[in-house]
């Protein structure tokens, strides 16, 4: 297998050959040779390949919320072959890439987005003493992970009307608080919907 590795690098001319590169000209799947070997490059170090170490730069943060953008664009948990673009800004590929398979990357995300539903409801702040400035116990801000828990919880789809950007790809998605910060709402699972652009907007108008 790694010897085919080395065979694709030295057909494109190049010290080195991506997932891509390898998926048209190898002879096995890349998948293949990640599940024997490790992530793609650990398999081009063991080929004695150059190492492109510039997708190692963007953060899980960052792999992470493109992955949700996807997830909420589809309305479900996307594919291999639906992660690339213009619908990902990063192929499964790269996925594979960091964290070995595409499997283990999904695995890895749902870890990361659950790890915010130990913070995000009612009973987990019920014991927090009340900020003195703001008179609230959450920040207002609603960060992207528990936007993520709050949309899949309402299957990604305006709780008001109902549409969705997997059956619409115009509608976009807000998360609001259902009892408004200013009225003394919390940024909690309880208290947020889902609404699109053109619901939240008239939400607004009326308070």
């Amino acid at each position: 297998m790694l010897a085919d590795v080395r065979r694709v690098a030295e057909k494109i001319n190049k010290n080195s050959a991506t997932m891509d590169e390898y998926k048209e000209f190898g002879k096995y799947h890349p998948t293949t040779l990640t599940r024997k070997m490790g992530s793609w490059f650990e398999i081009l170090k063991k080929a004695n390949l150059e190492v492109n170490r510039s997708p190692i730069n963007i953060s899980e943060e960052e792999l992470f919320r493109n992955l949700e953008e996807v997830w909420i664009k589809l309305g479900k948990q996307p594919g291999w072959t639906e992660t690339r673009k213009p619908l990902s800004k990063y192929t499964a590929d790269t996925y594979a890439n960091r964290f070995g398979t595409w499997r283990k990357t999904l695995e890895k995300f749902v870890a990361y987005i659950n790890n915010e539903e130990d913070i995000s409801s009612e009973e987990a702040i019920k014991d927090l003493e009340v900020e003195p400035v703001t008179k609230h116990k959450t920040q207002r801000n609603i960060n992207w992970r528990l936007r993520f828990i709050v949309m899949r919880r309402d299957n990604f789809k305006c709780k008001d009307c109902g549409r969705s950007p997997a059956t619409d790809p115009s509608i976009i998605l807000h998360v609001d608080h259902i009892k408004a910060w200013a009225k003394g709402g919390e940024t909690i699972l309880e208290n947020l919907d889902t609404l699109c652009s053109k619901c939240n907007i008239g939400k607004s108008d009326l308070e």
